[in-house]
């Protein structure tokens, strides 16, 4: 929900859910370039913001006085508040949907990002993505080196056709039949059996 708070001639929130629209405006296989600028403004105002609740609570000595429900500075103190949390919610939309940009991109585009997307991230930005790559390549190298970010659909058939660019001699499948993989020899075999033969070059998908 978004929403801006006018109190003493201040409207606060606009500055943040500028944020969240700039980043809704960004087409989506597009990273647009952090803006520093106006997030600075947004944690000022946040800085603000709690220094004013700070000040009215010191001052006032609420915490410590029985009427706190009848004090008039407590409409005040939750409008600011309010704004505050608004605000925090809005900065963490912002960054949170650059992350996930970020982790399609991995997934979309490999470990090397395009150049244009490169541009558009800070130094923070790209020792995430770094951090990130290096956890998932850790992670595909404990399952044997199954690149997780091919063939993200499930298939249609558990079975493939494939042709063997080479003559590889007998291919035991996981059900005991034997195989004799020659040259130009056309097969039927699972995915799953076959997909390491086929990053070796041995085999060719040509067909589901």
């Amino acid at each position: 929900l978004l929403y801006t708070i006018k109190f003493e001639e201040t409207m606060f929130g606009e500055k943040a859910i500028s944020l969240v629209k700039e980043q809704h405006r960004c087409p989506s296989e597009q990273m647009c370039p952090l803006n520093e600028d106006l997030l600075r403004q947004v944690y000022a105002e946040m800085a603000a913001l709690f220094e004013a609740n700070k000040n009215d609570i010191e001052n006032n000595d609420i915490e410590n006085r029985g009427d706190v429900n009848e004090n008039k500075m407590i409409p005040s103190i939750h409008m600011r508040h309010s704004a505050l949390e608004h605000n925090r919610r809005c900065v963490l939309a912002y960054l949170k949907e650059r992350l996930r940009k970020m982790t399609q991109f991995r997934w979309d585009h490999g470990a090397v990002l395009p150049q244009d997307i490169q541009l558009n991230l800070n130094e923070y930005e790209k020792q995430w993505f770094s951090r990130y790559n290096k956890c998932l390549a850790n992670y595909m190298v404990s399952l044997q080196g199954l690149d997780i970010t091919q063939n993200t659909l499930p298939p249609k058939s558990l079975k493939i056709q494939v042709r063997c660019l080479q003559d590889y001699g007998e291919f035991e499948t996981d059900t005991g039949d034997i195989v004799m993989l020659t040259l130009n020899s056309e097969h039927y075999l699972p995915q799953s059996e076959c997909e390491h033969l086929i990053k070796q070059g041995v085999l060719q998908h040509i067909g589901s």
